[in-house]
């Protein structure tokens, strides 16, 4: 991720706001975008997937931390949504998941404590949450690491709302 360029940034303040860029990704990536999420225990990464969740027309409720059983799959009113999180595994007992066979189906794919991975999957972009700071403003930061990616082609041709939300 470190060589990923900027593409788009937000900021918010309360969980609220956290679900609404969520839901955002959802109009501004194409379905089949992985995302790669990023960022300090209890940071949002979750609360984020949520918002995503919820803009695919999945109940809210449903879109929960999948860190005991890993792997949740979600099938919305307008698409579907794999939600991966790798907290509790070792980069070497990653593969035996099979994530390769559902990263390569349809819908959107997050993916939470993914610089555990050990190469980032094709069509992927990343997320960083950065914990919220003195003031309670959280920064959420988008970095693809190719602007030629399929996934951020509509934000290279500027089809993207302002760079910050309050």
């Amino acid at each position: 991720m470190h060589d990923a360029q900027i593409v788009k940034t937000w900021t918010t303040s309360d969980e609220s706001g956290t679900e609404e860029v969520g839901a955002e990704l959802a109009g501004l990536l194409p379905s089949g975008t992985t995302i790669l999420l990023a960022g300090d225990l209890g940071a949002g990464k979750t609360v984020l997937v949520r918002g995503l969740g919820i803009a695919l027309g999945i109940d809210r409720r449903e879109v929960q931390s999948p860190s005991y059983a890993l792997i949740h799959e979600h099938h919305g009113t307008r698409d579907s949504l794999v939600h991966v999180d790798l907290y509790r595994l070792d980069p070497e007992d990653i593969p035996a998941l099979g994530l390769d066979e559902l990263l390569a189906g349809p819908g959107f794919k997050a993916i939470e404590w993914a610089e555990r991975l050990v190469e980032a999957p094709p069509d992927s972009v990343w997320i960083r949450i950065e914990a919220p700071d003195d003031q309670g403003q959280r920064r959420i930061v988008l970095r693809a690491d190719s602007l030629g990616s399929s996934s951020i082609t509509g934000l290279r041709s500027g089809h993207m709302p302002s760079p910050q939300r309050a």
